[in-house]
Order: C-alpha cells, then sequence, then structure tokens
C-alpha cells in the first residue's frame, strides 16, 4: 500500500485502500537508538476515519483518540 509522510512524532507515514478499508500506519521508531520502523494495518476503517487522520493537525492525537482500541489490526512489517 503507499503511503504518505506525515508531520508527527508519533506516526510516520499513512495509507488507506478504500476498496478494502483498510487504514495503514507506519510508526516512528520507538527508542532512539534504531531507526526501525513498525507498520500496522487497521480493517474496516470508514472512509470518514481515514479523512480524519489525513487532514489532522495533530495525527498522532487523532490516531490515540480514533482508532486505537476501535479496530482490529495486525502487524505488517
Amino acid at each position: 500500500m503507499e503511503r504518505i509522510n506525515v508531520s508527527s512524532s508519533q506516526l510516520k507515514s499513512i495509507g488507506y485502500d478504500p476498496s478494502t478499508k483498510t487504514l495503514e500506519i507506519e510508526f516512528n521508531p520507538m527508542r532512539a537508538d534504531t531507526t526501525a520502523t513498525t507498520v500496522y494495518q487497521y480493517a474496516e476503517v470508514p472512509p470518514s476515519v481515514w479523512e480524519g487522520l489525513y487532514r489532522a493537525t495533530s495525527p498522532g492525537s487523532f490516531f490515540y483518540k480514533n482508532i486505537k482500541g476501535v479496530y482490529a489490526y495486525k502487524k505488517v512489517e
């Protein structure tokens, strides 16, 4: 899935597949001594939630308030 970079201390990039309602999020490294990122896919995410994340002034805050704990997810990288 193609992702776009976002300005966030928590998230590095985001992408969305409207045909499957799959949201993909690449998270910034958790530790300062690594460059390894982690990617998760979230299932059955409505287009309105994707739009909200895409347009959010704080993508990290939007994620924690509207996505985390709401949608099923799997780690992909």
